[in-house]
């Protein structure tokens, strides 16, 4: 990752909303398009990977059985718990720590540019292992992320390695930010 925990402790030390994703308008009018990519459907079990404080989560729990936010910081997590009671928080740092459970949804929003290259494929690999039937959403910031990827070269590394056994679609993009769904190709 090229994040370390400690980067991403710092980031979250004066506020667990350093985005400000609960007040932002851009944000909540994100989150109303990642939930719009969803069409709709009903979820049995959703893993959102980077979940931060769940404001993200709030819009997605209505969709499903059951929900389990992972993120690498106690601080956010706390917060998410208080915002989204019914949800699962636990704490994991990516792209190893992932949690046990029959996904049929997966949220990557706003992470992927936090991983390596190297730590990227290694994502997409247990991914595509462990639940190659679910759904994949990925949101990506097209601005400046100050990271070693930037938002759209990281999603075509992640992309990429999911392989000819997923296929992608952009659903929703803006200057700011594209949206992609991803779902296992039909086997002919």
């Amino acid at each position: 990752m090229s994040h370390r925990q400690s980067d991403l402790e710092q980031i979250y030390a004066e506020s667990d909303d350093p985005w400000n994703f609960a007040h932002s308008s851009y944000e909540q009018e994100k989150f109303r398009a990642t939930r719009a990519a969803l069409e709709e459907r009903y979820f049995n079990a959703a893993l959102e990977l980077g979940c931060g404080n769940g404001q993200l989560a709030r819009h997605i729990v209505p969709l499903c059985a059951s929900y389990t936010g992972l993120d690498a910081v106690q601080r956010p997590l706390e917060a998410a718990r208080r915002v989204v009671p019914e949800g699962q928080f636990i704490q994991g740092f990516l792209p190893t720590d992932l949690p046990e459970g029959n996904f049929d949804l997966i949220v990557l929003s706003e992470v992927l540019y936090f991983l390596s290259a190297d730590a990227i494929r290694t994502l997409a690999g247990l991914i595509a292992k462990r639940w190659p039937a679910a759904l994949l959403i990925c949101v990506s910031y097209l601005g400046p992320t100050r990271n070693t990827l930037e938002g759209a070269e990281a999603l075509n590394i992640f992309i990429a390695a999911m392989g000819s056994s997923y296929e992608f679609h952009t659903c929703s993009e803006t200057r700011d930010y594209r949206i992609d769904r991803g779902s296992a190709r039909e086997k002919s």
